[in-house]
Order: structure tokens, then C-alpha cells, then sequence
């Protein structure tokens, strides 16, 4: 199995005074936009924040976003729903662009934690107010990122009670 993958962890702990640069989350930005998406429909946008008083904000709004406290940036990807062809894909394809973060952070030597708030509407609702993002858009959830002050140890997760071979 790939490194990347299974060195991947939930960074809820970050390093202070170890900024992420903006040539840093431009790398980000270009791993997520790799990502496939339905018929190359590619619904999404970024908004990338440094800025201390708006990471502070959003861990006051979002309840399990407590770690934009120490992160030196975040990341928020906002999905614009298909309209036309192909209809109702937006959620894969932002979580296909949110793991291409979480993977390029790891190559990086940064630390992630995603944090969901779609579909929950109170989440999507008090961000929306903070970013000034309007309807159809809708805030796909909040990736806090930084230099890692944690190492959470390595998990196995591969399960094969929930494998079905079909093969020949």
C-alpha cells in the first residue's frame, strides 16, 4: 500500500508559529483540483485562509472544528451543485478533492483534520454567513492544516468481514 495512505492521520494538534505558506496551499489547491470528478464537471472552490482571527472564528462556529486554534491555515471547499448533466455528484467529488489534500499534506510533512459540514445545515448556514457564500454554493466542509504537534499512532482498519470476493 501507498505511504501517503497509511501514514495519514487526523491532526487535531498543530505546531505554533510554523506558518503554511501560500506557495504551500497553492500545492494543496492543485492536488485537490487533480481529483476526477463526474463527466470532468469539477463543482468546486477553495477558499484558503491564514488569517488567525478567521481560523479562530471557525472554531468557534463549527463544534468539532476546534483545532483551527492552533492550525496555521485551513482550507474550505465550497461545492457548486451540477445543474444539467451530471446531476448530484458534488458530494463525491469534494470528497475526491478533500482526499487529495489530506494526501498531498502527508507528502508535504503537514498535518490535516477534515472536518464535515455538509449536510448539516446549521454548520453549512453560520459558515455560509462567515464567508459570505451564497446559494446555489454550498460549504462542503473546513480542512485544518499546519505543521503536525501530534503523531497519532498508526491504525490497521482493513476488515475482511466486510470483503466479498467475486472473482474467478
Amino acid at each position: 500500500m501507498n505511504t501517503l495512505i497509511e501514514n495519514r492521520r487526523s491532526i487535531r494538534k498543530f505546531q505554533p508559529g510554523k506558518p503554511v505558506t501560500k506557495e504551500q496551499l497553492k500545492q494543496l489547491l492543485e492536488a485537490a483540483m487533480h481529483a476526477p470528478s463526474a463527466c470532468n464537471s469539477r463543482p468546486w472552490e477553495f477558499i484558503a485562509v491564514t488569517k488567525r482571527e478567521i481560523l479562530d472564528e471557525i472554531a468557534k462556529i463549527h463544534p468539532h472544528a476546534g483545532m483551527c486554534k492552533t492550525a496555521a491555515a485551513a482550507i474550505i471547499v465550497v461545492a457548486i451543485p451540477q445543474e444539467g448533466r451530471p446531476v448530484g455528484y458534488f458530494p463525491q467529488d469534494c470528497a475526491a478533492a478533500t482526499q487529495n489534500i489530506l494526501l498531498e499534506a502527508v507528502s508535504m510533512g503537514l498535518g490535516c483534520c477534515w472536518c464535515g459540514v455538509y449536510p448539516r445545515e446549521e454548520r453549512i448556514e453560520s459558515l455560509r454567513k462567515l464567508f459570505n457564500i451564497k446559494e446555489p454554493k454550498i460549504l462542503f466542509n473546513v480542512i485544518a492544516i499546519g505543521t503536525p504537534a501530534e503523531a497519532p499512532e498508526k491504525r490497521g482498519f482493513y476488515d475482511d468481514a466486510r470483503v466479498s470476493f467475486m472473482v474467478q
